[in-house]
C-alpha cells in the first residue's frame, strides 16, 4: 500500500514513520510537512510545504495513496482556542477535504485523544471532537485514534522539551504502567503498526482507544 503522513518529525509521526518503513506491506511513503525528516530510505519521499492550510501548490502530488495517517498536533497548553483551533481542526479539515476529493474511499487515520468530546468542558476536548466529527463526515474510510498514555520506542522522542523530560522520568515505569493501566497505554510502535492495519483491513469500529489500538 501507498500511505502519505503529516506530522512524521513529531513523536508519534516518527513512530508511525519508522513502522510504515519496516512494513513490507507498504511500498512507498509520502512525507508532508513544513520540515524534513532527515530520514534516508528507499520508500519515502518528502515534500516541504509551508502552509497546509492551502495545498493547491502540491495536490498534484497527493493522488493515489491507500491512506494518510495524520499525526499533526499541538499541545494546547498556554494556546487561546481561535489558534489552537486554526491548527487542530482547520489544518486537519483542509488536508482531509483535499484527500477526500482527490482520493474518495480512502483510508484517513488521525490521532486524536483520549477524553475527547465535542460537548466536552475542556477546549482541547471540544476542539478535536468536533475535528472527529468533521472527518468522520468526509467520504473517507475515516477512523478516529484515542491514545491515552504513549511510551515513545526506539529512540523516538517529543520535539517538546517537557514531554522529552517526563518520557525520561516515566520509562523505567512503563511496565508498571503497563500491568496497571494496559487497557489506557500504549506505545509508538503500537499505533504505528495499528495505523497500518486498519488501513489493510478496517477496524469494527471508527472510534478506537488504547485497548483497541494495541489490540489491532
Amino acid at each position: 500500500m501507498r500511505v502519505i503522513i503529516f506530522g512524521a518529525t513529531g513523536m508519534v509521526g516518527r513512530g508511525v514513520l519508522r513502522e510504515c518503513l519496516l512494513d513490507e506491506r507498504v511500498t512507498a511513503v509520502l512525507g508532508v510537512g513544513r520540515s524534513a525528516t532527515g530520514v534516508a530510505h528507499a520508500k519515502l519521499r518528502e515534500i516541504r510545504h509551508a502552509d497546509l492550510l492551502d495545498l493547491t501548490a502540491i495536490e498534484g502530488e497527493l493522488g493515489g495513496y491507500d491512506a494518510c495517517f495524520f499525526c499533526l498536533g499541538v499541545s494546547s497548553v498556554g494556546m487561546a482556542e481561535a489558534d489552537y483551533r486554526r491548527i487542530t481542526y482547520d489544518v486537519t479539515l483542509s488536508v482531509g477535504r483535499t484527500l477526500a476529493r482527490l482520493g474518495p474511499g480512502s483510508t484517513f487515520v488521525y490521532v486524536s485523544g483520549a477524553g475527547t468530546d465535542a460537548r466536552g468542558r475542556a477546549m482541547w476536548a471540544r476542539v478535536k471532537g468536533e475535528t472527529e466529527n468533521a472527518l468522520l463526515a468526509l467520504p473517507l474510510e475515516g477512523y478516529m485514534f484515542r491514545p491515552g498514555y504513549i511510551q515513545p520506542m526506539h529512540g523516538v522522542t517529543s520535539r517538546t522539551r517537557f514531554y522529552r523530560l517526563a518520557y525520561v522520568v516515566t520509562r523505567p515505569l512503563y511496565p508498571m504502567l503497563r500491568r496497571l493501566f494496559g487497557g489506557g497505554v500504549t506505545t509508538t510502535e503500537r499505533i504505528g503498526q495499528a495505523m497500518i492495519a486498519v488501513a489493510e483491513r478496517g477496524a469494527p469500529r471508527r472510534i478506537l482507544g488504547p485497548a483497541d489500538i494495541n489490540a489491532l
